[in-house]
């Protein structure tokens, strides 16, 4: 354990892209791409190091672990995608004093943050906040140091004010190499005000030497809606990394909400670049708490030679009734394009309309018998992110003084953001 301690932390960006083609044989790309930290705030002195720091942690939700995985018939075109999908983690010990807990990693005696030189992983979705084990310091921290190999560290913490009872607290540390080339921030907050507003967040960012840089963030969100006056809870997260060497490079934006009457949305839209392969999904949940449910997904994907492919289709049911569709398509470089509809009519009478065609001539229309099968409800739903959220429940609004009421005017609501950042990769 002590060997992994000192040396600096490696994690993997594994891009998998498999493209099958028109007639031609299996063709397949791969990334493999190391980040390699310089070690920023991590001298070499005597390390106390804790077994349990290697603990498994739960997976993300079935929801979460989607695979862009499809296969296409003779006339059209495959593509997978695949990464290492593990949570982020901070396993916590009861033996662990509050500063050892504050920082996971195995740490040198009596010096400052230690590197945390790690680009997140992909497709990981939405961790609970006890895989992110915030644990703010004190409201007044400013405090800075250099280590023995030259590296600087720093760390701050304190707390901000605002009207209608608004209070902030937050914590931030960081560090850099010697030369610059290597550096990290990471930040993490609660909020709060009089009207039941909670908020717990996290904002991590970084670089290598190589080039390679990274930023996340995970938010987790207490608050009444405006429409229904019901409690709800929206947890998020968004995340990217590109290569510095490569023109590669992945984002992704993961949200979930959820109201005490069962009311459900999850969604995520991904993006991802290897060189001159390029591909995308979006995938979206939404449940009414009434029975009714509707799911979709498009996913696509592209080449800089003008060979593009994908695979869409969405589902609505209610009480057993609904309809099912989807297309799969290609398109060559000189603009040729194959693709296959399909769809599905339930009539709850355990008879099912099917039918389809494709460009190529083929064409299906059949009733046949058939059981129905669809989830009416989330595999995760109120109940168990009101579980999940014990710390975010538990932040500790400023006390509101006799007669003095919230400010409840909800303003217009704000747009839509974007799919991707501005500093998408390219």
């Amino acid at each position: 354990m002590s060997e992994m301690a000192a040396s600096s932390a490696i994690s993997l960006l594994d891009i998998k892209l498999r493209r099958f083609g028109v007639g031609a044989s299996n063709h397949e790309l791969r990334l493999t791409k190391w980040f390699k930290g310089d070690q920023a705030g991590a001298p070499t002195r005597r390390f106390t190091c804790f077994a349990d720091m290697l603990a498994p942690i739960r997976r993300s939700e079935k929801s979460e672990e989607r695979r862009f995985d499809q296969k296409m018939s003779a006339h059209g075109a495959g593509i997978k995608t695949s990464s290492s999908a593990v949570p982020f983690a901070s396993p916590k010990s009861r033996f662990l004093s509050k500063q050892e807990k504050f920082y996971p990693r195995c740490t040198p005696r009596l010096t400052g943050p230690q590197s945390r030189d790690t680009p997140p992983k992909r497709d990981t979705g939405i961790a609970n906040e006890k895989d992110w084990g915030i644990d703010l310091l004190n409201e007044n921290v400013n405090e800075a140091g250099t280590n023995e190999d030259g590296s600087s560290w720093f760390r701050e913490s304190g707390h901000d004010l605002g009207d209608n009872g608004y209070r902030c607290r937050w914590s931030r540390m960081g560090g850099r190499s010697h030369d610059g080339s290597s550096e990290w921030t990471e930040t993490w907050w609660e909020k709060s005000d009089w009207t039941g507003y909670k908020e717990l967040g996290v904002e991590k960012s970084g670089k290598n030497s190589e080039g390679d840089s990274w930023w996340e963030t995970w938010q987790e969100v207490l608050h009444q809606d405006e429409w229904s006056n019901l409690a709800r809870i929206e947890r998020s997260a968004q995340k990217q990394a590109k290569s510095g060497t490569e023109n590669a490079g992945w984002y992704e934006k993961w949200w979930e909400k959820y109201d005490a009457k069962g009311w459900t949305e999850k969604g995520a839209h991904k993006y991802g670049r290897l060189n001159e392969q390029s591909w995308w999904e979006k995938w979206g949940e939404h449940y009414d708490g009434r029975g009714s449910v509707l799911k979709w997904t498009d996913k696509w994907a592209e080449t800089e030679l003008g060979t593009k492919w994908g695979d869409k289709w969405e589902e609505k049911f209610f009480s057993g009734i609904g309809s099912r569709q989807g297309e799969t398509w290609h398109v060559s470089p000189n603009s040729d394009r194959w693709s296959r509809t399909w769809g599905e009519e339930h009539f709850g009478n355990g008879k099912v309309h099917k039918y389809g065609k494709s460009t190529t001539g083929e064409s299906w229309d059949i009733v046949v018998d058939e059981e129905t099968y669809y989830e009416a409800e989330p595999h995760y739903g109120w109940a168990d992110v009101v579980g999940d959220s014990t710390q975010l429940l538990s932040i500790q609004p400023r006390e509101r003084p006799p007669g003095v009421y919230p400010n409840l005017e909800f303003g217009p609501s704000p747009p839509p953001e974007p799919d991707l950042p501005p500093d998408q990769p390219q």
